[in-house]
């Protein structure tokens, strides 16, 4: 126990100190923008940020992750704050914490186990994109000083490792960029200019809302939306982070996580967030590993924007999105380009897909969802096609063997049907399943439809060889042969 928490605490102290900075500083503009996003004071957003980084360091199941206010969360909250405002915001932000600890209590993590690798690459790629895009704002319209600042940001990050990896080369950059800014007075736009930076602590506080089914209703839909698209991209994105440390985590404590800095959140008037792939990738490339790096980026954050926020509003906007071009570079998956010809059509239309959807949608749920159903609807296909079956006559003639090898569910039951010959002049059938398993219940209705045409047809059937899954799945839902369960064993 004690040598657990000094890996996840102590171990790299001076790195994850160091990039919880960096972290704390990028964090600042993207907090702001997705409060305006969602349609509240940027202060709801930084709230949300400090105090979810701060909470999920303690209780996350994923070490070195971070986790705050994120656009994703913020699209889906738009509506509810329009139409009802910001304390029904605070509302579901609660009930949103509480459905993710019930997603963790009842192990909803495993179910990553069901995310192929190709729609985790799509997931990856698309996201690198719409970090990409989201900076676009800040380089269109302005002058060429942005241009410049940002094309020697860019030559900072990249270049600087060569001369030392002692100090994460974004905090170099974001540093360099400011004394630049302020020295040579340029009139371009900085972090104040996105909105009012809080210059007061936090409190704790209830949401200003009627206890009633009313109010149930309303926040409902959003909350379970929220929990929905949260736990999706906090568990993705540990799976990037586990694959970019070679390492594990606990995806149900990160849910159950979640779940509690969300609840935390909405007590202090912040809005529900998430793990977030590009503040992650920044800790992970600027050298944090433990969860001192989640806490003090968290810490950081409120400590730069109570005791130096006038400076911190002075930072100007192209040294962010200088690091916010190297988060997206370093975050697309360059190898699945080269992996297109090389890997399976099936993986690659899985890849595109979820990439086109998240990026057209600018919604991971529908990019992953979309993925996952590809996904299935390729394995499905598969596995059907690993399906054969060979027959010969016996008895003189009298009778017909039927030996089938491979899966038999919805995607290859038509061609289980399709096996037989019921024009066949015989006396007896046997179906020899001793290769095979019979998986759902169309399956089952197929085999039902087998055996009922032929004896309707006179001619007796005999089924062999079923092993004790099929059985008591055939037991349970067939309708042929209720009366015999010992005939269908095949003893």
């Amino acid at each position: 126990m004690i040598k657990s928490l000094r890996q996840e605490w102590l171990a790299n102290v001076r790195n994850d100190l160091l990039a919880g900075l960096v972290v704390a500083l990028a964090l600042i503009p993207e907090a702001i923008a997705f409060s305006i996003i969602a349609g509240v004071d940027p202060k709801v957003g930084l709230y949300a940020s400090f105090c979810i980084a701060v909470v999920i360091a303690f209780v996350g199941g994923r070490p070195g992750m971070i986790s705050a206010a994120t656009g994703a969360m913020a699209l889906v909250m738009v509506t509810l704050v329009k139409e009802h405002g910001l304390q029904y915001l605070l509302a579901a932000t609660l009930l949103t914490g509480l459905l993710q600890i019930i997603a963790g209590w009842i192990n909803l993590g495993t179910l990553m186990r069901f995310v192929s690798r190709s729609v985790v690459t799509g997931f990856v790629n698309a996201l690198a994109i719409l970090i990409f895009m989201a900076q676009l704002p800040e380089l269109t319209n302005v002058s060429w000083h942005v241009y410049a600042m940002t094309a020697a940001g860019l030559g900072i990050i990249y270049l600087f490792p060569y001369i030392t990896k002692a100090i994460p080369s974004p905090l170099v950059t974001i540093v360099v960029l400011t004394v630049v800014a302020i020295g040579l007075d340029l009139d371009i736009r900085t972090v104040g200019d996105m909105g009012a930076l809080p210059d007061s602590l936090p409190v704790f506080l209830l949401p200003d809302v009627p206890l009633s089914l009313d109010t149930l209703r309303i926040i409902f839909p959003y909350s379970l939306t929220l929990m929905v698209v949260g736990l999706l991209e906090s568990l993705m994105t540990a799976t990037i982070v586990d694959d970019l440390t070679d390492t594990t985590s606990n995806k149900n404590r990160e849910c159950i996580g979640q779940g509690v800095a969300n609840i935390a959140a909405g007590c202090i008037g912040g809005m529900a967030g998430c793990a977030m792939i590009g503040q992650s990738v920044i800790n992970v490339k600027s050298g944090g590993r433990g969860r001192l790096s989640t806490l003090s980026a968290g810490v950081f954050l409120l400590a730069l924007l109570m005791l130096v926020g006038d400076w911190v509003a002075k930072i100007p906007m192209a040294a962010l999105v200088a690091v916010m071009i190297m988060v997206s570079i370093g975050t697309f998956s360059w190898a699945s380009l080269r992996n297109l010809k090389e890997h399976p059509a099936s993986s690659s239309m899985v890849m595109v897909a979820t990439v086109i959807v998240t990026v057209f949608t600018h919604d991971l749920a529908k990019g992953v969802l979309v993925g996952v159903l590809l996904s299935g609807f390729f394995f499905a296909h598969k596995v059907g096609k690993l399906f054969h079956v060979r027959s010969n006559s016996e008895d003189e003639g009298r009778a017909r063997v039927y030996r089938f090898t491979g899966q038999i569910f919805f995607a290859s039951a038509d061609r289980f049907v399709a096996s037989f010959d019921f024009r066949e002049v015989i006396e007896k059938v046997v179906i020899d399943v001793s290769k095979a398993h019979f998986w759902d219940i169309t399956a089952v209705s197929a085999l039902d439809k087998v055996v009922i045409k032929f004896r309707r047809e006179g001619v007796e059937v005999e089924i062999v060889g079923l092993n004790a899954a099929s059985a008591t799945m055939l037991d349970r839902f067939a309708v042929h042969d209720k009366d015999d369960a010992d005939q269908l064993m095949g003893h």
